[in-house]
């Protein structure tokens, strides 16, 4: 049984977390899957170890699996990957750029990653299957629930809670305090005052 990682995705995303991944220095690439396998040899100079029907085989070669593929607007296609994953039998790794900072007293769930200049600050909690993209702050006390996207730039204040599948978008600034429910969009650039409810979709007077 391999201890490498076996990559789900091959966009841009995927690019942004190999950088990670090669930034952290921990955990070694297996190779990639995806749907598209075939179209190319190589991604980033990995291999491509198939498409989605290999991943019960790959299950019996490889312990580490990690999902890879993006989150705008709904988290299904994340979250769907993540519990197949699990159900073969994959575990697996919590991933940290070297540019980024966790304090030993915040915790940080399975196949989460941490994007180049994050910060998760302490008492901090963090669920599975997370993207905290580049330049985030997550503030003291805040809880993110599993399979969110808290994108670029983003700031979650002290005490703040996210529910799962919850996307926060670029640049938004979430007041101390405040609770996002489940299955929340927030546009970007946006200043959270209020709590918002499951579901909600918190655009502002423009489009997404």
């Amino acid at each position: 049984m391999s201890s490498a990682v076996v990559i789900l995705g091959a966009g841009g995303h995927a690019r942004a977390c190999i950088d990670v991944f090669e930034s952290q220095k921990i955990y070694q690439i297996g190779g990639l899957v995806d749907r598209c396998f075939g179209l190319q040899e190589q991604f980033l100079g990995y291999s491509y170890l198939g498409t989605d029907d290999e991943l019960s085989k790959l299950a019996t070669q490889y312990e580490l699996a990690f999902v890879a593929v993006g989150q705008v607007n709904i988290s299904e296609v994340r979250r769907n990957l993540f519990l197949r994953l699990r159900d073969l039998g994959f575990k697996f790794p919590t991933v940290v750029a070297s540019t980024a900072y966790v304090s030993p007293h915040a915790h940080v769930g399975a196949g989460s990653i941490l994007m180049h200049g994050a910060i998760v600050n302490a008492g901090a909690v963090i669920g599975d299957n997370c993207i905290i993209n580049t330049r985030a702050v997550v503030e003291h006390d805040a809880k993110v629930g599993s399979h969110c996207h808290i994108s670029t730039g983003a700031i979650l204040n002290g005490d703040v809670r996210v529910g799962d599948g919850s996307f926060v978008g670029s640049g938004c600034i979430v007041k101390e305090g405040i609770a996002i429910g489940q299955n929340v969009l927030v546009g970007m650039g946006l200043s959270v005052r209020y709590s918002l409810e499951d579901g909600c979709r918190f655009v502002g007077s423009g489009k997404l």
